[in-house]
């Protein structure tokens, strides 16, 4: 099942606080442009500005316009997607770039190029015009993923226009007792502080760091969405060699593509990966990815522990979820659990997370200003569940020192 979070909360106000996201739809199918034309401007909040048939003509359009977000077709005579990418992020570099394929292992693995080479997210089209029509979920997945992928882009340059919910000028941390001392406010002394938030807030209040527990993990969890496969490759480049723990993650994502993923983790960061099979055994100095269309869940019979895999409704909206791979990790590995939320949008991993800190194991949550969408690991930071929250690039060195250090 596609990831279909729940709208963000722009959708609620965009439209009466500021002017709508301005789209290009770029593909060779005139049908599919008016379709998904229909589908994205039926929501108040977005405007269709351009509609092209081909990469060429995107890139000339771009030169012309202010855009938002850019929904790209891969396959298209004169310039495909994957080619004209480059050049529309370099013409603005703020644009969000959202690829637009139908469910094949080719274009699969296309559109995991295509993150890598700076697109944000992906959808994948039914492969019918009748389809297309019908497909509510469909529907539901691109006029989301354009509200969280615009205010982005507004975020990134505010010459493309107001965001719909301001940032909060500084970052601000409330102490806890017991935990390390917080980042100050501008313009006071600052305490020293082991583990400072470096995100820039949403203004919903102050978050909260927990105190970081003395222990070394027996698991890693992490659990991403949008944005997810970039933050999965920069963070786990980072366990090539040396970690003994097991690594388990659920990325929003349909099938085939978890399929790729995988691949595109082990021969990227060297760390064997492969999506996880039913009944399999979990093994130290590996990773799992749960496949498309089904929940991850670890079991213990006997002393092993496995993979199971389950058809369980969708949490969230979601399968695979994150949130009950984390309950069935909880239940296994007690406290000796790293839980890491990357980039996405809606709440999936918060419920989860709630379980890994009263186990007393460690979360961790990326920071705003490196996530792509700051839905999941901001749900988990303003919960208060996160004993840290760091930039991308500072998360993967994080997690290979926790795990690597002494047994606690």
């Amino acid at each position: 099942m596609n990831d279909i979070p729940g709208r963000p909360q722009a959708a609620s106000s965009a439209a009466s606080t500021t002017e709508p996201y301005r789209v290009m739809v770029v593909d060779d199918s005139a049908v599919i442009r008016g379709l998904l034309t229909r589908t994205l401007e039926g929501d108040g909040t977005i405007r269709v500005v351009a509609s092209v048939a081909n990469g060429q003509m995107a890139i000339n359009t771009l030169q012309r316009q202010t855009l938002d977000v850019i929904v790209l077709d891969i396959e298209m005579p004169v310039m495909d997607g994957l080619t004209a990418l480059p050049q529309l992020i370099a013409a603005d570099p703020a644009v969000k770039v959202i690829m637009a394929s139908t469910l094949t292992a080719k274009n699969a693995d296309i559109s995991l190029r295509a993150l890598r080479a700076g697109a944000s997210d992906y959808v994948t089209k039914p492969s019918s015009t009748r389809e297309l029509t019908g497909a509510e979920s469909f529907k539901a997945e691109l006029v989301s993923k354009v509200q969280a992928l615009g205010e982005a882009a507004r975020r990134a340059d505010p010459s493309k226009g107001a965001p719909s919910r301001p940032l909060a000028p500084r970052p601000v941390v409330a102490p806890i007792p017991g935990a390390a001392p917080a980042a100050a406010p501008a313009g006071t002394a600052a305490p020293a502080a082991p583990s400072p938030i470096r995100s820039r807030l949403l203004d919903h209040g102050p978050v909260v760091l927990r105190p970081a527990p003395d222990i070394r993990p027996d698991i890693i969890a992490i659990g991403s969405s949008t944005g997810g496969p970039q933050a999965l490759f920069e963070v786990m480049a980072n366990f090539r060699g040396g970690l003994q723990q097991p690594i388990v993650i659920t990325q929003h994502m349909p099938a085939t593509f978890t399929t790729i993923l995988a691949e595109h983790i082990t021969r990227q960061c060297g760390i064997e990966c492969a999506e996880a099979k039913d009944g399999e055994p979990i093994v130290g100095g590996r990773a799992y990815v749960a496949p498309g269309d089904n929940h991850l869940l670890l079991v213990s019979r006997n002393g092993v522990t496995t993979a199971q895999l389950t058809k369980d409704p969708p949490e969230n909206f979601c399968r695979p979820a994150v949130d009950p791979m984390l309950r069935s990790i909880v239940k296994i590995y007690g406290r000796k659990v790293l839980a890491v939320i990357l980039t996405g949008m809606g709440h999936d991993g918060r419920g989860g997370c709630d379980q890994v800190v009263q186990a007393g194991g460690m979360v961790v949550g990326q920071d705003e200003a490196s996530s792509v969408v700051w839905g999941m690991p901001g749900a988990v930071a303003m919960a208060g569940l996160c004993s840290s929250i760091l930039p991308l690039k500072e998360i993967g060195p994080f997690i290979r020192k926790i795990a690597l250090r002494t047994a606690a």
